[in-house]
């Protein structure tokens, strides 16, 4: 029996997109002759994935995910809303979501953890499912969040199902003051930030080139006004504040009142929740956000049905 190694294996994923265990499985059928393996899975229909994978998948589902002082955030993509509907792919995202608790916000990890339920790998699972369903499928990002003392607080915009959605955040608040007004603290602060979508916490959080790059277009506006440059300096550093209100959490206008920041309506709960609450972070993911999504030609994309 030919030795099958780890290249070979990887290899094979390469050339037909099926999972790991399936390729192996594949070589060992066919003592480890390539072309026969790819033919192996074609005949089981797991090689499906490959003429797939590179299409765009910009569809999907959020997964959002807390319990206590911990929360997990996943986006698994699929190339069309109404796979996204399909009840199949939303409780393979709530697996995932469920997975990613204890990967730490790792994606490596989360693709390599055991798929609930199953001997497979997140990856190898998702991987299959492009071959059953018949779409390009991605597990695109995690992030998780944890307090030491204090509750995550999950929120779904608009859920399609308990936990899923198009917009997720979780939000991490300290405090040893009672746990259930806290959470209903940091629910309002997650759909804050829902609605309002802030780059950063605080001031010291934001990206430094983000700052800059607004600095340098203020700078460039002002003069224009022909001011004198101690004018203009001071023209800036106002400007900048207000920047810092538009994208910071904690400057922001709390949209829950429409009064105070952030900042002054958590000082203001504090007297409720019975000790000092702090905010450590917040996490937010819509779907789709950066991917550049083709520009279908339906009718185009109909006449090629119809010429098979």
């Amino acid at each position: 029996m030919a030795d099958i190694t780890a290249g070979m294996v990887k290899e094979l994923r390469e050339k037909s997109g099926a999972g790991m265990m399936d390729c192996k499985t594949a070589l060992t059928e066919t003592g480890g002759d390539m072309d026969a393996a790819v033919d192996w899975l074609r005949t089981k229909g797991l090689a499906k994935a490959a003429k797939k994978a590179g299409r765009v998948a910009a569809e999907g589902l959020v997964g959002v995910v807390a319990e206590g002082n911990s929360g997990a955030l996943v986006e698994v993509n699929s190339e069309t809303d109404f796979v996204a509907r399909n009840e199949n792919f939303q409780k393979m995202v709530t697996a995932i979501a469920e997975t990613a608790k204890e990967a730490g916000g790792d994606l490596d990890k989360l693709l390599a953890a055991t798929y609930p339920g199953s001997s497979k790998s997140v990856q190898d699972y998702v991987t299959e499912a492009i071959g059953t369903i018949g779409e390009n499928m991605t597990v695109r990002r995690t992030a998780a969040i944890s307090v030491d003392n204090g509750v995550v607080v999950p929120y779904v915009h608009n859920q399609v199902v308990p936990g899923l959605g198009k917009i997720g955040v979780l939000v991490a608040l300290e405090s040893a003051g009672d746990k259930d007004k806290l959470a209903e603290l940091g629910k309002q602060i997650a759909m804050h930030v829902a609605a309002t979508s802030p780059l950063a916490l605080s001031p010291e959080d934001l990206d430094a080139d983000i700052v800059e790059r607004e600095r340098a277009v203020l700078i460039a506006e002002a003069k224009e006004s022909g001011k004198p440059d101690n004018i203009i300096e001071k023209m800036i550093e106002g400007r900048i504040r207000k920047f810092y209100q538009e994208v910071v959490l904690l400057a922001q206008t709390f949209v829950i009142d429409g009064e105070n920041t952030v900042e002054q309506a958590v000082k203001k709960a504090e007297g409720d929740i019975g000790a000092p609450v702090s905010v450590v972070g917040f996490v937010r993911y819509t779907l789709g956000e950066g991917i550049e999504k083709e520009e279908a030609d339906f009718a185009a994309e109909v006449a090629a049905a119809a010429k098979g």
